[in-house]
Formats: C-alpha cells, structure tokens, sequence
C-alpha cells in the first residue's frame, strides 16, 4: 500500500451489526455477518424536529423524546456493470449527485465502472457514501480505487467489510471463507465473496438502483437480494441492442420500476415533501392573471364545468365571463369540453 494513504487505514475498527444504529438492518437478512470491519465512520441516526408540530413550551427533552425521535438516515445502493457506457455514466452521476445533495446515503462496490461513478457523484455534491468490499477489509480492492477510498473517508463516509484481515488470528470466519489445508490460514473464493457481498450493500440501503447490467451480472445478484429483503429495486431502462442493458429491462420486465429521473427514488424517500409540493402547486394552478381569471379557475377546481353555472355562482357578466375563458384558454390554463363547459389543463 502506498505510504501515501497509510494513514487511513491503520485503524480496523470491529462491531456486530447490532452495535451500530446503521448496520442493525443487518440483523434481519439470510446470513446475517457476525462481524464487521471498517475503516472512517458509519452514519449516524438523524433527528429533526418539525417547527409546525413541536410544542411551544415544556422540557426540551420531553421535546426530544415526542418530537425528535432520531432516524436511520436514508440509504440507497446503486449498482451496475464494470464496463459502462456514457449514458450509464451521466444517469448514474446525476442521481448519485442529487442523493448526496439531499443527505442520503449512497452505497455500493468500490469497483470500476457504475459503483466508482455512484461514490464519486455522491462525494461531488458533499454527501457520504459507503463502500461495501467483496475482500478482506485490509485488501482494498481494486487498488487504482484507493484515492477514492481515501476521499470517502475524508467525507465522513466508510469501507465496510465482512472479511478479517489475516492479521486478526481469531476472527469468525464469514461466508466464502475457508482454511486452506496446506496453509492452515483463511483463504477467501473471490468469486463467491462478491456474491456474498452483494447481500450486505442490499441489506443496508432501502432502495437498490440497478444502472446498467449484462445479462448475467453480478448486479442482478444484488437485486435478487433486494427483493428478497422486501426492498424496492429501480432498473435503468436501456437500448435494446446494447448488452449492457439486457439485465436492466429483463429487471423490468420481471416487475422492477423503471427509473428515469432522480426525482423517481426521491419521491419514495421524502413522500412528505412531494405531497406538499404537489398541493402547493395544485394551488398556485388556481391563480389567474387577474380576479375574473382566479374565480374561473377556482370554480372548475371545485368540479363545476358549465358556463352558466359558473357564471351563477361567481356573479360574472356574460362578456366579462366569455373574455376570461377565452384568455384563459389562450394560455394553456382550460380547455373546451363542448356546450360551453370547460376544464383544467
């Protein structure tokens, strides 16, 4: 290991999943770990207080126990092929940037490709991203990705393992790990470690993105999981004719949603938010350019179509009502039902 990034990782910190708020999710997957190793630190529970509901007076920390119960912060894994494309990119950076953005926790694989393209975004727009290794915490893997583990330590984040260094003599022995018989010493099967690490970046986050995958990738590995776990899995769909897409629309076809913006995984992490966004603007749609237009709209909002009642009940002149739906339909706001009855675009 260059000398350079020595000193990020000289300390293996060690926990059961149930020791941490962030790793307990681990405790209810097939083949729970029995350790853990990691470098930096793993996010904390969050907590926040929501100003319109908190009490205006009493003890802060009867405030605190009603109010402002911590939370798990949320956590979404993206996850896809080593041998991306250019739109696999720009899809992947741009929701991995706009996570960070928002606070969640961006988790994956440390390899080249889609997972080195997820943690990146995610450290772009300031925010913390975990990577969960398929070898031993001491064996940073692939090693050209070591200033990037560096930077997501720097940013607060974490490198997770299940596999022991060999320094740890009495360590349990995880999955795919095995004593060779020559040797006497753990050896772990590469190819099997992986696999098993793919339940662990499910397992921790509460939605799975896959971005691009072939038809036999190890990304669909992680799906599997994540279905298993009863978690939400999103699919980039893809060209047709590229095989870096074929496991992503076969995902869809199988049932997975197709993911085609950020706002997509957002809606499901924050749906507070949006439902509120949503009634702000169901009433900024309400709002002409002038009172007649505003009484128009309100009246087709509260489901009166025809002309005459609505003239009936806001008291409009014939020419004033006609010059008012006739603006309105210039710019987009209503359209004609037929039989002077009218509704909202």
């Amino acid at each position: 290991m260059s000398t350079l990034f020595t000193h990020f990782f000289t300390k293996i910190n060690q926990i059961s999943p149930l020791e941490h708020d962030f790793t307990e999710v681990l405790s209810t997957i097939a083949v729970m770990p029995k350790m853990l190793y990691f470098y930096g630190k793993l996010p904390q529970n969050v907590s926040k207080i929501d100003p319109n509901n908190a009490p205006k007076s009493g003890p802060k920390s009867a405030q605190n126990s009603l109010f402002d119960v911590p939370k798990r912060p949320k956590t979404v894994a993206i996850v896809g092929s080593r041998h991306n494309t250019r739109y696999g990119e720009e899809v992947t950076y741009k929701l991995a940037y706009e996570l960070g953005k928002r606070g969640v926790i961006v988790v994956s694989g440390l390899a080249f490709g889609i997972d080195s393209i997820g943690h990146r975004g995610c450290l772009d727009a300031g925010g913390t991203t975990i990577a969960v290794l398929g070898t031993r915490i001491d064996d940073i893997y692939p090693k050209p990705h070591l200033p990037l583990a560096k930077q997501i330590i720097e940013q607060n984040g974490a490198i997770i393992s299940e596999y022991a260094p060999l320094s740890f003599p009495d360590a349990t022995m995880a999955p795919g790990e095995y004593i060779d018989k020559i040797t006497g010493r753990r050896q772990i099967h590469q190819q099997s470690s992986f696999l098993y690490r793919n339940r662990l970046i499910s397992g921790l986050s509460d939605i799975v993105v896959v971005v691009e995958a072939a038809a036999k990738s190890g990304s669909l590995n992680t799906a599997t999981h994540a279905l298993e776990q009863g978690k939400e899995v999103f699919a980039v769909p893809g060209n047709i004719t590229s095989p870096y897409s074929q496991g992503c629309n076969k995902l869809i076809q199988q049932g997975a949603t197709p993911y085609t913006e950020p706002n997509d995984v957002l809606k499901l992490l924050f749906p507070e938010e949006f439902v509120k966004k949503h009634k702000n603007a169901k009433k900024q749609g309400l709002i002409g350019d002038n009172d007649v237009e505003t009484v128009i709209l309100t009246a087709l909002s509260e489901g009166i179509r025809g002309g005459e009642d609505i003239m009936r009940l806001t008291k409009l002149p014939p020419e004033v009502f006609n010059q008012g739906v006739t603006m309105l339909e210039i710019k987009g706001r209503i359209h004609p039902l037929g039989m002077n009855n009218w509704g909202l675009v």
